[in-house]
């Protein structure tokens, strides 16, 4: 039996008046955007993802997901015309264009369609799955994702003869939590309709609904600045922690202080700065280079003390550099070597525009919050201590002993 062609559509328009350029907002070190596309191509059930979009930046942010999971021939870009991109615009819409653009494409029907929003940063494959398989396998018409929701809802009186009163409760009557019918809230996360059904209806409830549970805690949706700030303090609580290996990365970029320092710095009498580094690290950075992984430091800073470090350690340097991004970009360039393909290592905000060019941006742990929250993964060793030594191991396993040399180069 043919299994069913389950299709995922994202909506991500360019415009957002909450959060401006909303969908390309990192959350764990990944836009947005990426990370539904992630959820979606990692489901069991998805057949291929198509994300509808007015913006190039989405477009390619989306395709960059597809091609770090090594599955671009089955992420799509639908050009969201303009008359169904503005504020009143609704998901209905864009998700039907959508199916009409696969289906043109593909010359083939979709029997399961999906939407899924790029403003649940916490969506997992499990979600996708639920509400693809209750429609593809159990019979539903329709499915969303829902989460227990224990709270007391208030109306406030919009009239002078109405009174403000329970909406899920008689206020008269204060029951226990366990007497209380158990209510759902519906997640905004993940939707699924029958594909035909959905074409007649045009809405995404029609016929029998199924109710997938999900885990309250990652239950979040994105509309204002205070959102996104609560998502990137989360995420390192409620992403999963997949440490980098060797085959997700083709390069290891290292700023300098604060990464491989304290971010002390000691100035003797003549004005000479001195920084104190790790021994550690050095071991660790040249087991990577034994292992045949392109190194570069790159900084801001022009003390001489980096490009002594840099010729000690045997890798290039790029330093007293202003736009750190435009140089890993040309680094990368002239390396052959893609940037979703780097793990970059920082500490402070002036790393934040190589966060987002490189796929693996890793914070150490003393770094500043808001880079930690836009780090894919974090260090437990601050910088200066041994963190880089931390990422070797992620890499190359907790001993070396595969690749690294039988003497720390210090």
């Amino acid at each position: 039996m043919t299994p069913p062609t389950v299709l995922a559509v994202i909506p991500a328009r360019g415009g957002s008046k909450g959060v401006p350029a909303k969908n390309l907002a990192q959350v764990g070190g990944v836009p947005l955007v990426a990370r539904a596309v992630r959820a979606c191509l990692d489901s069991r059930e998805v057949t291929d993802v198509v994300v509808t979009t007015d913006d190039a930046a989405i477009a390619d942010a989306a395709r960059a997901a597809g091609d770090m999971l090594g599955a671009p021939e089955r992420v799509h870009i639908v050009q969201r015309p303009q008359a169904i991109a503005g504020d009143r615009a609704s998901s209905e819409d864009a998700v039907l264009h959508a199916l009409d653009a696969y289906e043109a494409m593909h010359e083939r029907k979709a029997d399961v369609v999906l939407l899924v929003q790029c403003t649940s940063p916490f969506v997992v494959r499990e979600d996708i799955d639920g509400v693809a398989a209750a429609v593809a396998r159990d019979g539903a018409d329709t499915a969303v994702t829902v989460a227990p929701f224990h709270g007391f809802l208030w109306r406030d009186g919009s009239a002078p003869e109405e009174d403000n009163h329970g909406v899920n409760h008689d206020k008269s009557v204060r029951q226990m939590r366990q007497d209380r019918p158990e209510d759902l809230l519906e997640t905004g996360t993940a939707y699924a309709m029958n594909a035909a059904g959905f074409r007649i209806h045009r809405h995404r409830f029609f016929g029998h609904t199924a109710l997938v549970r999900t885990d309250a805690a990652r239950v979040l949706e994105i509309d204002d600045p205070h959102d996104l700030a609560r998502a990137r303090a989360l995420a390192p609580l409620l992403d999963p922690s997949p440490l980098p290996t060797l085959d997700d990365i083709d390069a290891v970029v290292l700023d300098f202080d604060g990464t491989q320092t304290d971010d002390r710095v000691l100035i003797d009498a003549d004005g000479r700065e001195i920084v104190a580094v790790h021994r550690g690290d050095g071991l660790g950075i040249a087991a990577l280079r034994k292992a045949g992984m392109p190194l570069l430091i790159l900084s801001t800073e022009q003390n001489p003390v980096v490009a002594a470090r840099a010729h000690k350690l045997r890798i290039p340097v790029l330093h007293g550099i202003d736009r750190k991004d435009l140089a890993l970009k040309q680094w990368c360039d002239e390396q052959s070597i893609a940037p979703e393909r780097v793990l970059y290592v920082g500490n402070d905000v002036n790393d934040l525009p190589c966060f987002a060019l490189a796929g693996w941006p890793v914070a150490v742990a003393s770094a500043h919050d808001s880079v930690r929250a836009a780090a894919r993964a974090v260090t437990t060793t601050p910088g200066g201590f041994g963190a880089i030594r931390e990422i070797a191991a992620w890499l190359l396993g907790p001993t070396l002993t595969t690749t690294a040399p039988t003497q720390s180069p210090e």
